[in-house]
């Protein structure tokens, strides 16, 4: 089956953002779109779970996506995160994010308000009619408070700027379904998930991991996609003790930005109410970082 949001396969990182003395630290920003680029990444996601999204300020959030954009300058894909509990406001946002020349954006379902199965289709509608941009669902009913279950995700699917979904229910009967049911591009929203998405005829991630390997998960997309099942089973076994090690110690995105900070690439503080490794969970992170070979 041809699938409708093929442009966003591959490896797509949803990157941190850094901050320094309470602002967005530009000047770091910039630096990581560089290093993506150079690393061969496929795509970047600003201002997702990963960027702190529910911490930075509607003009901190519009600014990130447009200086990701700008520095992109078409090198690399930009999925730009625009989601909202509130659907003028991801009107609002998808709009600006079209505006400094996004090439889709990643939109979380509603969150806390819990919309029904009606909600879901007519907030993605008003916003698919409202902005002519590839869009991408985002899944992640741990967060979000309540799943968009398959029959909802393919009723939305029918709508045409709705191209792909970030699969982040940990479900793979979930997934099977969305693979059966829509010609939706599926990308996972769990590294550790990688692999067994693509056997179903998954197209990507959209990782966490990408931010301090992307070489790695490159390699494990690149074996499959070449038809080197061995190959991409090294690689997913390689890649899923830091997955599951690291992201296990604390939640997105505390783990990951302390290992880019050991690692030589600091993106600086967290925002409240996140906080920082405790030395012990430090100590536990640079365990991992040293076993996988990073330290």
């Amino acid at each position: 089956m041809a699938r409708k949001g093929e442009q966003f396969a591959g490896l797509t990182v949803a990157i941190v953002t850094p901050f320094k003395n309470g602002k967005v630290d530009e000047v770091a920003l910039r630096n990581t779109v560089d290093w993506h680029v150079a690393q061969g990444t496929n795509g970047l996601c600003p201002v997702g779970t990963t960027g702190e999204s529910p911490t930075v300020t509607h003009d901190e959030h519009n600014r990130i996506i447009e200086i990701v954009c700008e520095q992109a300058a078409g090198r690399i894909k930009v999925m730009a995160g625009t989601g909202s509990n509130s659907t003028q406001e991801a009107i609002e946002m998808t709009r600006f994010a079209k505006s400094c020349g996004a090439d889709g954006a990643m939109m979380v379902a509603p969150y806390y308000n819990k919309p029904t199965g009606e909600g879901f289709y007519q907030h993605y509608r008003a916003v698919a009619e409202a902005v002519d941009i590839p869009i991408i669902l985002y899944n992640i009913p741990g967060r979000t408070a309540k799943n968009m279950e398959p029959d909802v995700v393919a009723r939305i699917a029918e709508i045409p700027n709705v191209v792909a979904i970030k699969e982040a229910t940990g479900s793979m009967d979930q997934a099977s379904q969305t693979l059966a049911q829509t010609n939706l591009t599926v990308l996972s929203g769990d590294d550790s998930l990688t692999l067994p998405l693509l056997s179903m005829g998954g197209s990507g991630i959209v990782s966490v991991v990408g931010n301090i390997v992307p070489g790695d998960m490159l390699q494990l997309l690149k074996a499959w996609n070449s038809g080197n099942v061995a190959e991409a089973q090294k690689w997913h076994f390689k890649l899923f003790t830091l997955c599951r090690d690291m992201l296990g110690i604390a939640t997105n995105p505390i783990p990951v930005k302390a290992a880019m900070q050991m690692l030589g690439r600091d993106t600086g503080e967290l925002r409240l109410p996140l906080t920082p490794l405790s030395e012990a969970e430090a100590a536990r992170l640079r365990k991992t970082l040293t076993a996988y070979g990073l330290l």
